[in-house]
């Protein structure tokens, strides 16, 4: 059985007991979070289809870790003028266990 889940404008595939990471949410790690925005279930041979949503079905997860991503450089340099710029950026995400789908029909 999997889901497909809408959160911070991203779609991602879930499965009971695995992990997902996604955009920065609030919450400290061990706290439970309620997914909602669930586009679509399959459940062996059966596939429900939202349209764009499934009504009632929900997925309930644990934060696991709160973290950054690794580090991507950004280097811009203009030749013949003596300009480097060198920038970085460490990206905030969350990683949930799926704990439980629930509310399917």
């Amino acid at each position: 059985m999997f889901v497909v889940v809408e959160t911070g404008g991203k779609q991602y595939t879930a499965t009971p007991g695995g992990f997902i990471e996604v955009e920065k949410l609030p919450g400290e790690k061990g706290e439970q979070i309620t997914l909602d925005r669930v586009l679509l279930v399959a459940d062996g041979e059966n596939v429900t289809v939202g349209q764009p949503l499934i009504e009632g079905a929900t997925v309930v997860t644990t934060v696991a870790l709160q973290a950054r991503r690794r580090k991507v450089l950004h280097f811009h340099y203009v030749p013949k003028k003596r300009q480097r710029k060198k920038t970085g950026h460490r990206q905030p995400f969350t990683r949930l266990r799926i704990e439980s789908i629930q509310g399917l029909v």
